[in-house]
Formats: structure tokens, sequence, C-alpha cells
């Protein structure tokens, strides 16, 4: 019994050191953290459950059968996070690169078969290589085994990619599928074709960072939704990031107590809208003034930064927020911001997680590269997200509305269940100035009756009255009182129930 308890401390440690001290060592001097110093930050302290630890590989060619390490290159468990269970899968580099083989996606399509049943979240740490070049069509179909599970798992539990390393070929795929994805600055990237490849084919000179590293998924592409300065914040803001996500699709969003009161006033914020139409405000001071104790979770901040998504609380309870920015493009909808929010809302929607939503939207964004892009099918995206939702969505026009986007940013019309206005609201087909020019065109030349015409337009069709007298708008609100009414909205909906018609799935317009 001694020899045998001795041999599986043996294996234990073997499996705990990986590639070995030099290749740790190495790991360490690039800024990064090995695969299980990532999870002992991520997980509560002796929470960490590890499965499959003897796992090797069973690859004979290219003598493979002579190079073995116990777990093969990815360490996968559970544990907790603020006391709340997840599954975590986490790649070691030290280990053949981190390559993926047929017996390393096992291992991680086993933790995510069991985060289904149980219906928990999904964390995965990247740090790859790619596939196991030696095990050939073996890794590829062990890739596709994980790609057939993130494709199952979505919508029933919250899937986390954290992109810590290189994440390359078709390895970029699995974290592509998750609901999330997070990248380390100067040590991670991704992409379909490396740089060697790119230039073979298109000439282009380009390096790792600039073809795919965190700065151009987070700024360009809108691939990942945040960048962090190194593995240590990333694994700490992970943690609080998962504190805003139910476990699964069949739990209400998570709650926790706060001493911010739900009546709270806000005066500062009666003084948030300049008074000038065409001037620009930061819509996240209201954001960050009306959320519990003004904790927001950004995602995707520089990207499509003219309209803004993230999670809040309200009364503890978690809340997805989306927000025009009129501090970028004046707020407008265009194709990144149309796609970056549909896809926050289909999240929220899939989770339980009700929807707030500040409207300050003068329209979609004008031109020929919008219309050649396709700003139709795209702006439709968002359209159709709010439309399909039916968890509490609770709506605040703090200023312009105009046009086909008042209709898009769960406007009462898509089944908005309480929409809500400032006194500075405009609501309108379009911006005063702009329906003057046409309905009054005759009179054009004459300035004094254009300036008259305009302000008895604004008067009459761009303030919030008009959508109230229709019942459009179900209150005009001081912008003081939004958190409390915010609370009390969000109160009330929380026992609502409503269901859209039977179908397998509707046909969203990708």
């Amino acid at each position: 019994m001694h020899d045998i308890i001795r041999k599986l401390e043996e294996m234990r440690e073997r499996a705990r050191l990986g590639g070995g001290k030099r290749r740790i060592d190495a790991q360490h001097a690039k800024g990064k953290l090995t695969a299980r110093e990532r999870i002992d930050l991520l997980l509560d302290e002796k929470s960490f459950e590890e499965w499959d630890m003897f796992v090797e590989h069973r690859c004979t060619d290219f003598s493979m059968h002579k190079q073995t390490v116990p777990g093969d290159g990815v360490v996968t468990g559970y544990g907790t996070v603020n006391g709340r269970l997840v599954f975590v899968f986490s790649q070691d580099f030290t280990v053949f690169g981190g390559s993926l083989s047929e017996a390393h996606a096992e291992k991680i399509c086993k933790i995510m078969d069991q985060a289904m049943k149980v219906g928990a979240p999904v964390i995965g740490l990247n740090d790859s290589g790619g596939a196991r070049i030696q095990e050939g069509v073996a890794s590829l179909a062990g890739y596709a085994e994980v790609f057939q599970r993130n494709v199952l798992a979505s919508g029933v539990i919250p899937q986390v990619s954290t992109v810590m390393g290189p994440c390359a070929g078709g390895a970029v795929y699995s974290p592509a599928m998750t609901d999330f994805i997070f990248m380390v600055k100067d040590t991670s990237y991704m992409f379909v074709t490396g740089p060697d490849v790119v230039k073979t084919v298109t000439h282009e000179d380009v390096s790792h960072e600039e073809l795919g590293g965190a700065g151009t998924h987070t700024t360009r592409s809108g691939v990942a939704d945040g960048a962090f300065e190194n593995d240590l914040e990333a694994m700490l803001q992970l943690r609080r990031f998962i504190d805003f996500l139910p476990a699964n699709n069949r739990e209400g969003p998570p709650k926790r107590p706060t001493s911010d009161a739900a009546g709270r006033i806000e005066d500062s914020l009666d003084t948030l809208v300049p008074d000038n139409p065409n001037r620009a405000y930061d819509m996240k001071e209201l954001i960050e003034k009306v959320v519990d104790e003004g904790d927001f979770f950004e995602l995707q901040p520089e990207f499509a930064a003219n309209i803004v998504i993230g999670f809040g609380r309200m009364e503890g309870s978690s809340v997805g927020i989306v927000a025009n920015q009129p501090m970028v493009l004046a707020g407008c909808l265009d194709i990144d911001s149309s796609i970056k929010a549909a896809r926050f809302v289909r999240f929220c929607d899939c989770f339980n997680i009700p929807i707030v939503t500040f409207v300050d939207v003068p329209g979609f964004l004008p031109g020929t590269a919008q219309e050649y892009g396709g700003i139709i099918r795209h702006g439709a995206k968002l359209l159709y997200a709010f439309a399909e939702a039916t968890v509490p969505k609770v709506t605040v026009i703090t200023r312009k509305a105009y046009g086909g986007a008042y209709d898009v940013m769960s406007s009462k019309h898509l089944r908005g269940d309480v929409n809500l206005a400032w006194p500075s609201a405009e609501i309108a087909v379009m911006g005063p100035e702009g329906a003057v020019e046409i309905i009054f065109r005759k009179e054009a030349g004459d300035k004094k009756k254009i300036a008259k015409r305009t302000k008895e337009y604004r008067e009459r069709f761009a303030s919030p009255f008009i959508a109230g007298h229709r019942g459009f708008i179900d209150d005009v609100i001081m912008p003081h009182n939004t958190r409390m009414r915010l609370c009390r909205s969000l109160r009330m909906l929380a026992s609502k129930k409503l269901d859209n018609p039977w179908k397998k799935h509707g046909n969203i317009p990708l």
C-alpha cells in the first residue's frame, strides 16, 4: 500500500510539473503564468477538484510514445468563484506547446458535458499552439468534438473564453462560439492564418500583434469583449465578471446584498443633458449613477463606442444595459454597433437577465460605406434581438429618439414592458430641422419662417408628450428619479412570463 501511495504522489507531482522547470521558467519570462497558477487565482482557495490528471495521449507516430506527460497539456476540473460552481479548463503551454490532441480534447469535452448536466458555467483559459500535428486528423476530430459541445451548450450555460497566449487556426472557433472572449495585452493573439501565410498569399507584412493581438480584436474586429494588462488582472476581473452571470438558463439573474437604496435620488442627472440639442454628454455617467454602487462592467468599450453595453445591478440583481453614446458619432446606430448590441441582447435573453435601455439616437449612420456594408441587414439584427427578447425590458429615452432607430431601441412596439422618457426627450420621425426643410421646402429661403416652423415642430412633435398621448411612453419622469423608477419597474417585472410562438428556431438576419 505504501508503494502505491508513493507512486500516486510521484505521478501527481509529475503532472503538476507540466513540461518541466525549464519550460515553466520560459513561461514566466514571457510574463505569463502557468495553467495551474491561473486556476489558483481564478477559483476560490482550495476549491479546485481536478479531473483526468493522469490522462496521456495515445499517439505512437513520430516517436510520440516516448514523450508522454500526465494531463497531456490541459488542466481540467471544477471549483467555485465566490462560492458559485464553475467548470474550467486551462491549457498548459509548457506541455507540447498546449497543442490539442485527441486525449486533450476528450478532457475538455468531459467537463463541458458535465457542466451542461449540472447547469454551471464553463471557463476556458486558452494558451495553445493549435492542433497537435503528429496526430493528424485525430486532433482535428478533437476540435470538432469541442465545437459541437460549444453549440449544444450555447444558451444553456454561460461560456467564457480567456485567451492568454496563442490561439490560431481552427482553435479560434471554439472561443468564437462562446458567449464572451477576453484577451491579455501583448501576450495573446487570435487569427485563422498567421503572418507567414498572410505574407505568402497576400504579400502583406504584418506582425502577430497587428494581425490578431488584443488591441486589434478589441478595437477593430470586435472579436474580443475586453483586454487586460496581464494574467493576474485577467483572473481577478474574470472573478468579478462571473458574478454578474446566472449559472444556467433555468435560473434567474444572481443577486447579492447591497446598501445602495433603491429610492436614491441623483440630482446631478437633472443637468446631464445639455440645453443645446447638438451638444454631447457622456451616457456612461448616467449608467454609473443609477446602477448599484456605480459598479458597471462594460464590454467592448473600445469597439463601436457609439453604443455602450455591459452589466450592472439594480437592488442587487444583475441587469444588462444597452445605451446609445452621444459622445461618439452622436449616438447613431451603424453596422458595428448594431451587431455588438444585438449579440449582447440575445445573451441576456438566453439567461433571463432583464435589459435596461437608455436611448439617445438621432438615427442610423448615413453613407455609402454603411449601405454597401449591409446596414439594412445588420441593423435588423438589433431589431430582431429586441423584438425576440422575452425578459423584462425597461427603456428610458433621455433625448433624441428619431426615425427607425426609435423603433429599434426597445420601443413599446417591440414589447417593451416599461418605457419612460425624460422631459428632454424628442421622439419623432426625424429631427425638427430636417423635418421642417422637407415639409416647408417652399419657405426654405426665409430663415425667420424656418426658425419659427422648427420651433413649432419641436414643441408639437419632438417632445415626449405626443408619444405619451398614444401610450407609447408610459410616463415622463424627472431625471433625478431614474434609479428609483427603474428599480420599481424591475421589481414589478420580476414575475413576468412571456412565451414566443413555438418554433425550432427563428431565422435571424445573420
